[in-house]
């Protein structure tokens, strides 16, 4: 039996009618109706009594309604199953991390937990969060790594994903320095437009600015000039005195030792962050399990100096 028979058959017993229920599946008449009498004859019976229009089930085509929905529900299940099958014994760490985290907290991080990190492969998907939480939601990470705020929750906070805090960051307002080591430009009231370096939709930073100083930047003169997805980005034009953009401070701490960069507003414009690792809500594998055991098991935040 081809299993594409079951949905002609539902196609039919829903319209009732050859023409559409064909036109639904896609194919001419003809060819539909092969299908549904090799389906029939595959049985050994009518489903369908065809001297009415519109069609009605037989009493057997009433009772294999039923089994053929059955069927496809159970056919559905079959790779999610073949999937937990295989994630139960494997030893393989999917992890999705933003761009930033990636290049700063991760390797640190992975280090203190090495002794289950080293049991198999790590795949790292290194991206924006927007593309990170769709990795999540179609269970191909187990994990996903990112920067949140109590103010503006992601979609995997708002879906019920377990989540540990495992680090502390900050927001912070910087510029490039003038000849003085002074910052060239500030956000300070009274002061011209300030050039802004921003972030765009998709990014997790930009959300979590958005919900926590937009009102109060409404009361600044600013100027947005520059919008990009990435934080490393943005750095890379705040180096080269474009604006003034909020940037963790765990990407730019050696910009911030060596005077490259400087605060551009006073710490009250500062935002403090969580760092969180978010778990699917399937089973995610022996290695993947103990991992987690162990991070749960661990004080939530390193002591980390985040004041500017």
């Amino acid at each position: 039996m081809n299993l594409s028979w079951l949905d002609d058959f539902l196609a039919l017993a829903s319209t009732g009618n050859f023409s559409r229920a064909a036109d639904d599946r896609h194919m001419t008449q003809p060819a539909f109706g092969r299908r549904v009498r090799a389906l029939e004859e595959w049985l050994g019976t009518e489903l369908f009594d065809r001297s009415s229009q519109p069609i009605r089930l037989t009493e057997t085509g009433q009772w294999f309604h039923s089994v053929a929905q059955d069927l496809l529900a159970q056919v559905a299940r079959v790779p999610g199953e073949a999937r937990a099958v295989a994630e139960a014994s494997s030893n393989s760490l999917r992890f999705a991390a933003t761009h930033a985290l990636s290049f700063t907290f991760m390797p640190g991080w992975l280090r203190r937990f090495e002794t289950h990190t080293m049991v198999g492969t790590i795949q790292l998907e290194s991206d924006v969060l927007l593309r990170c939480e769709a990795l999540m939601e179609q269970s191909k990470v187990q994990f996903v790594m990112c920067h949140a705020h109590p103010q503006a929750p992601g979609r995997l906070h708002a879906e019920g994903y377990p989540s540990v805090l495992i680090g502390a960051d900050l927001l912070v307002p910087v510029s490039a320095v003038d000849a003085n080591g002074r910052p060239r430009h500030t956000l300070e009231p009274g002061q011209p437009a300030v050039s802004l370096l921003t972030y765009s939709a998709e990014s997790g930073l930009g959300r979590i600015l958005r919900e926590t100083l937009h009102n109060a930047l409404e009361k600044i003169p600013t100027q947005t000039v520059f919008t990009a997805h990435l934080a490393s980005v943005l750095r890379t034009m705040v180096l080269d005195g474009r604006g003034m953009a909020w940037l963790p401070k765990s990407l730019i701490n050696e910009d911030l030792a060596s005077n490259r960069l400087a605060a551009a507003a006073s710490q009250e414009w500062c935002v403090d962050l969580e760092i969180r690792l978010y778990r699917s809500r399937s089973a995610i594998g022996r290695a993947a399990q103990a991992l987690w055991d162990a991070v749960n098991a661990s004080p939530s935040v390193e002591p980390n100096e985040l004041s500017i």
